[in-house]
């Protein structure tokens, strides 16, 4: 309550306590008050100065709408005390000014344990805007609720997720996934699989970066997308609890448990999951070549996933100082999982009939991660001067086992295979990062470094039934062990400064790439060339050094519009399983086979960005354009090899093609005519070109695609929202395969109960159970129309629930601004 009355008792008093002060001699105190996340200034923050030797003196004064604040006084020893709502207090005793004085930025922490006694006026804002990135924060978002993060992510603007979970940003795959700015276990080191196992409520905010600076990896030519996990700010004990049941079967819980003082905070996550995650497709294969016992296979798939999973994240910040912590955290992951595919193939020849096959799948996988972090930060002052240092270390142990059986089914039920398949896969993984930041005025100066040290190990063993013996075999053509290291040591620097309505950031990073790959396998080089009919080496060492340039600039017409311009230079490494020179395959008429003598692709990225905000609408556009050398493109080819039973064997293999344009543009609305109603939507246009030749053939293509999402939310009385998410994804093509337009719908409802301490939430996604992948894939001897869905229909009913932890809640002055905030000179 003295947080009010304080500023009350000023206005009355300082007119007062000024005419007395009229016949000294008098000296100006100036500075600004700003919140110390965002860096924007609190209105009617108070400024107290009190008599260090006379506490019964008291002055001040209230800041105005830039945060700005003037006092008037005689020179002497003073305490300074600032005070705002729902933030800390900040003090200084015992500062003697003689002549007037600008103390600068004054930064205050907001004090969240505060923020249970504040009027809700607002809501929390959506989307905020940087020199290199946007911030979308989705806490809002209940139709994700009980759900995972890749359901999150595809809410996102920019973002699209397929029906596989295969990540795009701007309809280009090659993203780059970090977890509170770092590659993580958490993101299953790279791959998006994971994502699906982590709770959609963890996220306290997704940042889309499509123009990157210099502080970030220059991994992903299209871009990055950095999870940012929730951080509990509130003193004492606080945590939640989720629990959530879902059809098809999925039940989820998730705990979050923080206790905290002033010198240490201690926090915790722990998480189970369990699901059925049914699927299906079918397809219709066509072979044009005479090598092929039979002209056409219709093949119909069901698929039944059973996931098991536990994780928990532990971890505690010490408070060294006032202006430095130091963090440790756990990580450990555990899953069991179990995908069974069987497969109903009918054969032709000659138009007619000529067998049915039946064909399973099972695989089970078991896998353990565990990752160790440490971090140390010092704040020099509140002025953002400031140092940090990561360590981390992660470990992957993958599992896998996979039984494929075959039989006839018409005219005979014989065995026509089985086969075993082994699978471990490891992963150690170390990080070390130093950032520093020095502020200069207006400007600010960073520079760091950056080492990521990866080792993968994959141990492949494939063990075919020898039916005239009844034993197991040992393929030894495909049997091998491949060993990857991938290293990666940065440095950059970074300079920003504003010039008036002009914000720049510019950067360079000099990143220097390792690829070092050997093979332990009975077969020798010589051997292998033969089975793959081309040059392979089975050990390799390569070394790349690249200088990554960003530009970054915003123009501010006004206090509602502006301009971006945009330029970076990005790398997309391929990953160990793209070139392991030794195939690898999930079912006896599709090889996959890596290529040691895929390089790097880099990319030229140029971005222009406008946005303007009304009063109840906030408008962003961009255009974009990038050009991508050496570009990576999935091929299929004939092997000239068949089966036992007549069937072609089919090759898959990632390639260099010589270029890949991409011309886009894009454009993002948020209005809220009213308090009870918000409309969010997007919408994403570009084309491509693609232009190289392998093995003779043309893989040139030249397509259009676009994609668009619509948000509406509905706040009714009783404390209870509705909100509809749409997607639409255009048709879309590469250089042998069509894919077709696809629509989804996902729906949803909550209301607040026990005085917003719980919330209940209903959700359903893929409304119509539209959510497949249709499409056509054409090359010179075969064809295959096909229509695949990953996941059904799924509904689901969540419940979250509240300990000394405050719903999502704003700043008091803060009232709603077209959800928008334009983060003007933050670098």
């Amino acid at each position: 309550m003295h947080r009010i009355i304080i500023p009350l008792l000023l206005l009355v008093f300082l007119p007062f306590n000024g005419q007395a002060q009229q016949n000294q001699k008098s000296i100006k105190i100036t500075g600004k008050i700003l919140d110390s996340d965002s860096g924007q200034p609190l209105e009617y923050a108070t400024f107290v100065l009190q008599k260090a030797d006379d506490p019964n003196q008291v002055t001040g004064g209230i800041t105005d709408p830039s945060g700005s604040f003037e006092i008037e006084t005689t020179p002497g020893t003073y305490n300074i005390r600032v005070e705002y709502i729902s933030y800390k207090t900040y003090a200084l005793n015992g500062q003697t000014y003689n002549s007037s004085i600008d103390l600068g930025s004054i930064r205050l922490s907001p004090d969240v344990a505060q923020l249970q006694e504040v009027e809700v006026i607002g809501e929390k804002t959506t989307v905020e805007v940087r020199l290199d990135k946007k911030i979308y924060n989705i806490g809002k978002d209940i139709t994700t609720s009980g759900g995972n993060v890749s359901d999150a992510l595809n809410n996102i603007p920019s973002v699209s997720v397929d029906v596989e979970g295969g990540i795009s940003l701007r309809g280009n795959d090659n993203v780059r996934i970090l977890i509170n700015g770092k590659p993580s276990a958490l993101a299953g080191f790279g791959s998006t699989d994971v994502l699906q196992q982590l709770p959609a409520d963890a996220i306290e905010k997704v940042e889309v970066i499509t123009s990157p600076s210099a502080r970030y990896d220059a991994e992903g030519t299209a871009g990055i997308l950095n999870i940012v996990l929730k951080k509990e700010k509130t003193l004492g004990i606080n945590g939640s609890v989720n629990a959530t049941v879902g059809v098809p079967f999925n039940a989820r819980t998730t705990t979050n448990f923080n206790l905290r003082t002033d010198k240490f905070n201690i926090f915790n996550t722990l998480g189970y999951f369990r699901s059925e995650s049914p699927g299906g497709g079918r397809f219709d294969n066509t072979y044009l070549s005479d090598a092929s016992e039979f002209d056409r296979i219709l093949e119909d798939r069901d698929i039944t996933r059973k996931n098991e999973g536990f994780n928990v994240n532990i971890g505690m910040e010490y408070f060294l100082t006032e202006k430095s912590s130091v963090t440790g955290s756990f990580f450990y992951r555990w899953s069991d999982e179990n995908d069974l595919t069987e497969n109903d193939n009918q054969r032709f020849a000659d138009g007619s009939l000529n067998s049915r096959t039946f064909r399973s799948e099972d695989q089970s996988e078991n896998d353990n991660s565990y990752q160790v972090s440490l971090n140390y930060t010092n704040n020099f002052n509140d002025d953002g001067h400031k140092l940090t240092a990561d360590f981390q270390y992660s470990y992957d142990d993958e599992s896998v086992f996979t039984e494929i059986q075959e039989n006839n089914v018409v005219p005979n039920q014989n065995l026509l295979a089985l086969e075993n398949i082994n699978e471990i896969q490891t992963q150690d993984d170390i990080l070390a990062q130093i950032d520093y930041v020095l502020p200069m005025g207006e400007a600010q100066f960073e520079a760091g470094y950056r080492g990521t040290f990866e080792k993968e190990i994959n141990d492949y063993q494939l063990d075919t039934l020898n039916q005239g013996s009844g034993e197991f075999e040992t393929n030894l053509d495909l049997t091998n062990v491949f060993t990857y290291h991938e290293n990666v040591n940065a440095l950059y620097t970074q300079y920003g400064n504003k010039y008036g309505k002009l914000s720049v950031l510019l950067g360079l990073r000099l990143e220097n790439t390792q690829m070092k790959g050997s093979v332990d396998s009975e077969i020798d080089s010589e051997a292998l060339e033969e089975i793959l009919g081309e040059d392979v080496d089975l050990n390799f060492d390569k070394n790349y050094l690249g200088l990554f340039p960003t530009v970054n600039l915003i123009y501010e017409i006004s206090e509602t519009a502006n301009v971006s311009v945009g330029y970076n230079r990005r790398i997309n490494r391929p990953r160990g399983w793209f070139i392991n020179p030794f195939p690898s395959r999930s079912s006896r008429t599709n090889v996959f086979q890596g290529n040691p003598d895929l390089d790097p692709a880099y990319a030229n990225a140029f971005d222009i960005g406008y946005l303007k905000r009304w009063k109840e609408l906030t408008f962003t556009s961009s255009v974009y354009y990038q050009r991508e050398t050496n570009s990576f493109e999935r091929i299929q080819e004939e092997t000239g090899e068949v089966t036992s039973d007549g069937i072609q064997i089919i090759r898959s293999i990632p390639i260099n093609l010589s270029t890949n344009q991409r011309i886009g543009a894009e454009a993002g609305m948020i209005y809220s005519p009213v308090k009870w109603l918000r409309l969010n939507s997007s919408f994403n246009f570009f084309t491509f070109k693609t232009d190289g030749f392998f093995n003779g053939v043309d893989y040139g293509t030249e397509n259009s695609s676009w994609f668009a999402r619509l948000s509406s939310k509905f706040t009714l009385p009783a404390k209870i929202d509705l909100q509809a998410n749409s997607f639409y994804m255009g048709p879309r093509q590469n250089a042998q395969t069509k894919d077709k337009a696809m629509f989804s719908l996902n729906l949803a409802m909550s209301k607040d109960l026990f005085k917003d301490k719980a919330t209940l939430s209903l959700n359903v996604s893929d409304v119509f159970n539209s959510r497949k992948r249709r499409s056509f894939t054409q090359t010179p001897t075969f064809t295959s129309d096909s229509e695949f869905q990953w996941r059904q229909r799924q509904v689901n009913l969540s419940l979250i629930y509240r300990f000394n932890q405050a719903k999502e809640r704003n700043r008091q002055n803060q009232e709603r601004q077209g959800d928008f905030e334009e983060g003007e000179g933050q670098f």
